[in-house]
């Protein structure tokens, strides 16, 4: 365990809450899913950071304070936090839209219908919200998901879950 707390505040953390927090990451790392892990958390000018495990399966070097991660997909959980303090902060609600952020997604216009062409669209019923990019449940434009996966690649996955399973792929 590497664990270093900095900062002056009385007020930052508990240590019964640091222990349910290691407890927690430690579980992570037990069941085999991940190798090792670094978490930092900063609270009230306090920091407190963890590593546990290693930095490969079989083994390998102990996660350290300064280990190096590859990075992917890391702007949805930054972007998530950053959304959790501003709404903490009643500055942002989840049923805000996100027009004055993104004016391009203001007066969008849908498919009439999933499997319909291209040109037959009728106006969105209720603009893109808050909620909507935090859950991911909207449609970053025809044919995608915010994932990035399209229509296509998700029928075909549907398709072969519905062949290995004799499901109807279309039935939902």
């Amino acid at each position: 365990m590497n664990k270093i707390t900095t900062g002056q505040s009385s007020s930052g953390f508990s240590e019964k809450g640091l222990r349910r927090m290691r407890d927690v990451l430690a579980r992570h790392v037990e069941s085999g899913k991940i190798p090792g892990l670094v978490a930092l958390v900063s609270r009230y000018g306090e920091t407190h950071v963890e590593a546990i495990g290693t930095m490969r399966h079989d083994g390998g070097p102990p996660m350290s304070r300064d280990t190096i991660f590859r990075m992917a997909s890391t702007s949805k959980p930054v972007a998530m936090a950053a959304a959790m303090v501003l709404l903490d902060e009643c500055r942002l609600r989840l049923d805000d839209p996100v027009d004055p952020w993104s004016p391009e997604l203001t007066d969008r216009r849908v498919l009439k219908r999933a499997d319909g062409p291209l040109d037959d669209t009728v106006p969105a019923r209720r603009p893109i919200t808050v909620r909507d990019l935090l859950t991911s449940t909207f449609r970053a434009r025809h044919g995608y998901d915010v994932a990035g996966h399209s229509d296509h690649e998700r029928d075909l996955r549907a398709g072969a879950h519905a062949r290995s399973t004799g499901a109807d792929a279309r039935a939902g």
